[in-house]
């Protein structure tokens, strides 16, 4: 088991507490999953294509997000000087080695979620707590 590294008030340090923490902020927020999933799923993507793809976010959020895993380094941005001007996205090969979590949650998924969704009726259903 690990260490864990105590601070002055009593807690824990957070990524000492669950080291996996950090990864879980960086790759599953809200719109990076489906972003990600989509650039590995489909290849090199204009702008448009990709938020087609990604249905339901909006273009701010998209470009936020985009620019995110462009500093994260696990997507990158190529500008082509044209006319009209041209952007496309894909997944960098640091963002390409999360395939496998990836495949791992969609497989969890696909046996699992079933599950979930019966866990949820029979809390639902129960009497209040």
């Amino acid at each position: 088991m690990s260490e864990m590294a105590w601070a002055a008030d009593g807690t824990t340090d957070p990524v000492r507490a669950c080291p996996i923490g950090p990864v879980v902020d960086l790759v599953f927020s809200r719109w990076t999953t489906p972003v990600l999933w989509t650039l590995h799923a489909h290849g090199r993507q204009r702008y448009v294509e990709l938020q087609r793809r990604v249905a339901d976010i909006s273009p701010k959020v998209l470009t936020q997000r985009l620019r995110r895993l462009e500093r994260d380094g696990l997507v990158r941005r190529t500008y082509h000087a044209e006319v009209p001007p041209r952007v496309e996205y894909e997944i960098t090969e640091l963002g390409d080695s999360l395939a496998p979590l990836f495949a791992t949650l969609a497989d969890w998924s696909a046996a699992n979620l079933d599950r979930v969704a019966q866990a949820r009726e029979e809390y639902d259903s129960a009497p209040p707590r």
